[in-house]
């Protein structure tokens, strides 16, 4: 029965793909961003649904499984990071890179921020996008190959395998369009997931005393938690929301979004079902950990407490439905991922430093081949099962926020940015959040992110490097300020 309703998923979102490619796929600015014409309510699931993935349903329950009431801070981290999105940079980013020669792509619009010789800024910028997303990508896979083998008994790498070919090929097939709708059909299913499991899971107790006790079994209470925090822990765990202005495929819903007037819409719309589901991953981690202590059962992954409760507390049909909420996550992240991954591949690399312009028709075709070629590089990073979600997850989202947050936040705010400024931000945030990740300079061989989030300092050390790098250079930019202008005098009269 589950594998009937995993089934009617995968036809369910191919045959989305094949409607969008009928309707969207007729050009690049189709493809990539929809014709930007894509409504609130779709942005709003789309932007929420890619930005979950797999680690709501997986990473986030398993972390609060390990770590207790510590995740709730990485919780309400990201929720003030989302809201602040909305906020900041989605308006003024519609109204920006259509000023800015109608932009497809963030190193585009970097690009021309700053006219058409800042190609070394775009090119910077599409090799971060890929490197990172090919990490991001992975992970999703990951979780997908967790999901098969965990839910049905699928060996692993064939898990991953299938998770990639079911995206690739609506991916493939629609664009942004098929990503965007499927992406929206994906975010229903997840809110639904993570109301449904944490309150079956609960009427397993008798009250929420016996539910508290059998968790602190394993997990410190509320208070002790708060007690034992650190500044620095504290700091780490909320600096997670500095992420947001800085992800490419989030932020390119704001660029596909239909209008500026449209993007309050999509931010209450966004805000709602995010507080609703990060609410109902938590609980589903803490049920969890306290269900396994009344049972004494053994779960070797806490990354997989979701599966473990669709298998055990619902009839085989609705655990079809809820483990496809699983793949949902997953593969609406995925699919967003390879979108932006071939986008900078073709459109920033490729197209941009050919010598020969490609047609429309090309131009799709090239996208699409950047898109399976992005998706079997992840597909050989994740073949490793070992791998954690959360943990490539906050690599690539340290990466991305530290090498664009900053850089993002100043293009949009700053008259006075430059473009040597804005390549010194991008590459100190990048350099210096691998840096953190991989080099062993603390004592025993530790690394800075083992102390500290690794986006805290690579944020910081990025706005630094911007802020002094604009001061020294004095090179006069009139593009730049004239497309800050035009745009700022355009967002006034829209929003």
């Amino acid at each position: 029965m589950s594998f009937i309703s995993i089934g009617l998923y995968f036809v369910v979102m191919l045959c989305i793909g094949l409607f969008a490619y009928r309707k969207s796929t007729s050009d690049v600015s189709d493809y990539l961003l929809g014709g930007r014409n894509v409504s609130p309510q779709v942005t709003a699931l789309s932007a929420g649904a890619s930005d979950m993935s797999g680690w709501m349903l997986m990473g986030l329950p398993g972390a609060m499984f390990v770590m207790g009431f510590d995740a709730v801070f990485i919780a309400i981290g990201l929720v003030l990071g989302a809201l602040a999105n909305y906020l900041l940079v989605a308006p003024r980013l519609r109204v920006f890179t259509e000023v800015a020669s109608d932009s497809l792509t963030i190193p585009e619009f970097l690009s021309q921020r700053f006219g058409h010789k800042a190609s070394s800024l775009r090119l910077v910028s599409a090799i971060i996008i890929i490197v990172f997303f090919t990490l991001y990508t992975s992970a999703g896979l990951v979780a997908g190959g967790k999901l098969f083998d965990s839910a049905f008994g699928v060996d692993y790498q064939l898990g991953v395998l299938v998770t990639l070919v079911v995206v690739v090929s609506y991916t493939l097939l629609g664009g942004f369009l098929a990503v965007s709708l499927t992406d929206f059909v994906q975010g229903c299913i997840m809110f639904l997931a993570l109301v449904i499991v944490p309150v079956v899971a609960f009427q397993q107790f008798d009250g929420v005393g016996e539910m508290a006790d059998s968790a602190y079994q394993s997990i410190p209470t509320i208070a002790a938690t708060w007690e034992g925090l650190t500044l620095i822990g504290l700091i780490s765990s909320l600096a997670w929301g500095l992420g947001y202005f800085g992800q490419p495929h989030i932020i390119v819903r704001f660029m596909a979004i239909r209008s500026v007037a449209a993007v309050s819409v999509a931010r209450n719309i966004g805000m709602s079902w995010m507080t609703v589901t990060i609410v109902g991953a938590l609980a589903t981690g803490l049920v969890g950990v306290a269900y396994v202590n009344k049972t004494g059962m053994s779960l070797s992954d806490p990354e997989t407490i979701f599966i473990v409760f669709t298998d055990i507390l619902f009839h085989p049909l609705v655990t079809g439905f809820l483990l496809a909420a699983i793949l949902a996550a997953v593969m609406s992240t995925i699919s967003s991922q390879l979108l932006v991954s071939a986008s900078s591949l073709t459109e920033d690399i490729f197209s941009h430093f050919s010598k020969h312009k490609a047609d429309a028709k090309k131009a799709v075709l090239i996208s699409r081949a950047g898109v399976f070629g992005v998706g079997i590089v992840a597909m050989l990073l994740a073949l490793d099962s070992n791998n954690s979600i959360l943990g490539l997850v906050s690599n690539a989202w340290a990466g991305f926020g530290a090498a664009f947050g900053p850089l993002i936040l100043f293009s949009l705010y700053s008259e006075r940015l430059t473009h040597s400024a804005a390549l010194a931000g991008m590459i100190v945030g990048a350099v210096t959040v691998i840096f953190c990740i991989y080099a062993p300079v603390l004592n025993g061989g530790e690394t800075i992110s083992s102390v500290v989030y690794e986006i805290v300092p690579g944020f910081i050390l990025s706005s630094l490097a911007i802020w002094s790098v604009s001061l020294l250079d004095k090179s006069a930019n009139e593009r730049a300020r004239d497309v800050f202008k035009e745009s700022s005098r355009v967002l006034s009269e829209q929003y």
